[in-house]
């Protein structure tokens, strides 16, 4: 049986070792205990107690391993990525970092491997698909609306988080990137906001984040834009809190002690946003591919809403995220990946035997991505 060292045992993280546990044997690391603890007595699954940032034992652990799955929080996972890599081992990644992966790419090639980033639901699957169509189609236009929110509204925020409210504070912040015109241009996250119906759950709200991520670098589209989901009055709030300075990462000093407002401001945001194992939610994604296929102009529309899985109390995010990451470590463990260096989805996507491979995976899990065609005069 193959070896999976999974690094990072968050609500994704513990939805992919289970996941994952049915066919190989997976080992879990993470410094928190009590979430190792949900995986007690499962089989196929070893959980190490182990500080993720303890690079020597992380490598240790990567030689013993066939590959390596990482779902630490945004702000190691770049180090993490190039730990992994110095162990000459293959790397799925969903963290989400804020660096540039493909500063890792000479070096992980030096080391003749694989690495998959992004391999979430949006970055990721929006990656993928959009590069499958780009393999058949000349795309004009591609646009993508997502969003993980509770079935239930609580004042204030009406927002729960899945993952680390430091990585959702960080894309509340960080300059969102679009193309217009074949031209990529800056605008502020949250700018842009407009009401959007979505048929299964009613209004929501969307505004720019940055989340084309590697699409602006590896697909020539004209134009292209992400847009990230809430309900209505909920970036009203983010930008009071973001005005009055409390995403500020200048650090400051009240009598002895020094601190930054982003890393206070998330200390007490993960209370009012913590997502409870039975907490009720649901992940609603929309994409829009514009072109031209066999001389027409066509659209091809993707909607996927998944909802909480109650009987095993898996989080909507951990299953879209999660198993879009698990199908590709099978796909790799399975077929194998010549293609060395920083992969992104969109050109894995561009395989039609990965293409159709990973979207059989997601529907036998009951992530659905409902699809049609449309002819555009």
């Amino acid at each position: 049986m193959k070896k999976i060292l999974q690094l990072g045992c968050g609500m994704v993280g513990r939805a992919m070792a289970l996941d994952l546990s049915e066919n190989y044997q997976v080992t879990v690391v993470d410094k928190d205990k009590t979430a190792l603890d949900t995986l007690s007595g499962i089989i196929n699954i070893t959980t190490i107690h182990q500080d993720i940032t303890n690079k020597e034992e992380i490598i240790k652990l990567a030689y013993r391993s066939d590959l390596v799955l990482s779902a630490v929080p945004g702000f190691m996972g770049f180090q993490t990525i190039e730990d992994v890599i110095k162990a000459g081992k293959n790397i799925v990644d969903i963290s989400f970092f804020p660096e540039d992966a493909y500063e890792l790419d000479e070096l992980a090639k030096k080391n003749s491997v694989s690495v998959i980033v992004d391999c979430g639901v949006a970055p990721g699957m929006s990656n993928f698909i959009a590069g499958y169509h780009y393999n058949k189609m000349i795309i004009e236009d591609f646009e993508c609306m997502v969003g993980g929110l509770p079935f239930i509204r609580e004042f204030p925020f009406q927002y729960k988080a899945p993952f680390s409210p430091i990585d959702v504070v960080e894309e509340y912040i960080r300059p969102a990137r679009m193309v217009v015109n074949s031209t990529i241009i800056t605008k502020p996250a949250l700018s842009d906001r407009e009401y959007v119906f979505i048929p299964d759950i009613g209004t929501l709200e969307a505004f720019n984040t940055d989340g084309l991520r590697s699409l602006i670098k590896n697909l020539k589209i004209p134009n292209m834009k992400e847009k990230t989901l809430r309900y209505p009055n909920h970036i009203d709030l983010i930008l009071a809190l973001k005005e009055s300075g409390f995403f500020d990462m200048n650090p400051i000093k009240m009598e002895d002690h020094k601190f930054t407002p982003i890393e206070f401001t998330s200390k007490i945001l993960f209370n009012k946003w913590k997502l409870n194992p039975d907490d009720k939610e649901f992940t609603v994604m929309t994409i829009k591919i514009i072109g031209i296929e066999n001389n027409k102009k066509v659209s091809y529309n993707y909607y996927l809403f998944d909802i909480y899985d109650a009987d095993n109390k898996i989080s909507s995010m951990a299953r879209t995220t999660g198993y879009t990451a698990t199908a590709i470590v099978n796909y790799i463990l399975l077929f194998g990946l010549e293609q060395k260096g920083i992969i992104a989805p969109e050109i894995l996507g561009q395989n039609e035997n990965t293409f159709n491979f990973v979207m059989n995976y997601l529907k036998a899990r009951k992530v659905n991505y409902i699809h049609s065609k449309e002819m555009i005069n």
